[in-house]
C-alpha cells in the first residue's frame, strides 16, 4: 500500500494503534502458569469490542487471533492449553483489520526470571529491529533494511531466520514488496520510495536460525531447538525516519 490521503493515514494509524495497544496489553498478562489461549483469548475481546477482526484468520484461516510461539517456535504458533513457565520465550504476533486497513507488530516477552542468554538475545533482536527501522528510507534499495538487521544479529554472535521476512502491508496483510529480506541480500535493488507501507520483522535465534513447520501445519520451529526472539512494526516510509504505525 502507498498512503495517498490523510485518510489513508487515520485509517492506518488506527489500525496500528489497536494493534500496539492490545500487544501491551498481552505482554502485561504473559506470567507464569497464564496459557497461550487465555492470552489468545484477550486479543480476541479487544479486537471485538474495537469492531476489528483478526487478519491470519481473516486472510488464511488460522487457528487463533494471534500467532502464539513459544521458545523454539519462531513463529505461526497456535494458541491453546499450554501454560507460561518461567524463562519462557514468548512471541506475541498480531495483525488485524479494522475499517478495511491492515496492520501487523509483534513482541516477544521474557517470562521471568530470564537466562542470561535469552535477555541477551531479546535485546539483540529488538536492536535489530530498531536499526533496520532507522535503514529504511526514501531512496534507499530494500536491501538496506536486511543489511542493517544482520549487522545488528551478527555483532551479538546470533543468527537471523532467513525463511521470515517483512512484506507491503495496508489494504490487506500481505501486499507488494511480499518479500523485504531481513538479511543481507544483493538482489533486494527496488527502491524504497515516501508513503510506501511495509512490516519490518527480524526473528534472531540463538542457535543456527534454520526451521521447519511442525506437523500441525502452522508453527515453525529451529531445527536445533534453540530459542527465537521477533520483534515487529508496520511502518510508513518518508524522507528520512519511517513513522511506526504500531508504536504506543
Amino acid at each position: 500500500m502507498t498512503i495517498e490521503s490523510a485518510y489513508d493515514l487515520r485509517g492506518l494509524l488506527a489500525a496500528g494503534r489497536l494493534v500496539g495497544e492490545t500487544l501491551q496489553e498481552m505482554a502485561a498478562a504473559a506470567r507464569p502458569g497464564v496459557t497461550t489461549a487465555e492470552l489468545d483469548e484477550m486479543a480476541r475481546e479487544r479486537l471485538r469490542r474495537a469492531g476489528a477482526r483478526p487478519a491470519p484468520a481473516l486472510t488464511y484461516g488460522f487457528p487463533g487471533v494471534a500467532c502464539i510461539s513459544v521458545n523454539d517456535e519462531a513463529a505461526h504458533g497456535i494458541p491453546g492449553p499450554r501454560g507460561l513457565a518461567p524463562g519462557d520465550l514468548v512471541k506475541l504476533d498480531l495483525s488485524l483489520e479494522l475499517g478495511g486497513y491492515f496492520a501487523d507488530a509483534a513482541v516477544t516477552v521474557a517470562v521471568p526470571p530470564v537466562p542470561a542468554s535469552h535477555q541477551r538475545l531479546c535485546e539483540a533482536t529488538e536492536r535489530a529491529l530498531n536499526e533496520a527501522v532507522d535503514a529504511a528510507q526514501a531512496g534507499r534499495p530494500l536491501r538496506a533494511i536486511g543489511q542493517a538487521a544482520e549487522r545488528a544479529a551478527r555483532r551479538a554472535g546470533f543468527s537471523l531466520i532467513r525463511e521470515l521476512n517483512g512484506h507491503g502491508v495496508g489494504r490487506a496483510l500481505h501486499e507488494e514488496p511480499s518479500f523485504i529480506p531481513l538479511y543481507d541480500d544483493p538482489k533486494a535493488r527496488a527502491m524504497l520510495h515516501e508513503g510506501l507501507v511495509l512490516t519490518i520483522e527480524p526473528h534472531i535465534a540463538l542457535g543456527r536460525g534454520r526451521v521447519y513447520q511442525a506437523a500441525d501445519g502452522w508453527t515453525l520451529k529451529t531445527r536445533d531447538g534453540s530459542p527465537v526472539a521477533n520483534f515487529e512494526h508496520t511502518v510508513v516510509i518518508t524522507a528520512g525516519r519511517p513513522l511506526i504505525v504500531t508504536a504506543v
